[in-house]
């Protein structure tokens, strides 16, 4: 008994590493974008992925017929909401002041975006992650789109992949 059990926690490690190996770079990048920290400066987002991998390392067993990337994923977007809500004092309204173009957006705004340009979901997709109505999904996507295209900013992380946006 105890062999099969250990058996299988090795073959969980296994499956889970090798998930994380394939995986990892670009969680990473999309908690980076989320907390709009820079990507060589990031404890924030380190600190969130860990927490959102922990979690799906924690019910990997529950996850047979769920997709684990879309797990983690789920996983950031309620960690980040959650933290920006406790952060800011309310439902992520108020803006941080570091640089870069995605700082200028508020945290609903930047989470929208990320699951939108980023992660490349469907609004009806991210508004049923978020629980919100797609309408308010579609207007905070254009207000953020629209702040970003008025904030030319250096040095600011791409939203679809790595890279400098221009000047």
């Amino acid at each position: 008994m105890r062999e099969r059990q250990a058996a299988r926690g090795a073959r969980r490690a296994r499956e889970f590493e090798a998930f994380v190996a394939g995986a990892a770079g670009r969680l990473l990048h999309a908690a980076t974008l989320l907390t709009a920290e820079a990507p060589g400066d990031n404890p924030r987002a380190r600190r969130l992925l860990t927490l959102a991998l922990a979690h799906t390392y924690a019910c990997w067993d529950r996850l047979p017929g769920e997709d684990p990337y879309h797990h983690v994923r789920r996983q950031l977007a309620a960690r980040f909401a959650r933290e920006a809500w406790h952060r800011l004092g309310g439902p992520g309204r108020t803006r941080r002041r570091t640089p870069g173009a995605l700082a200028s957006l508020t945290a609903q705004e930047r989470l929208i975006i990320v699951l939108r340009l980023y992660e490349g979901l469907a609004e009806e997709q991210a508004a049923a992650l978020l629980g919100l109505p797609a309408d308010r999904v579609r207007l905070l996507c254009d207000r953020a789109i629209m702040a970003l295209t008025r904030t030319p900013v250096r040095g600011t992380p791409a939203i679809g992949g790595a890279g400098a946006a221009a000047p």
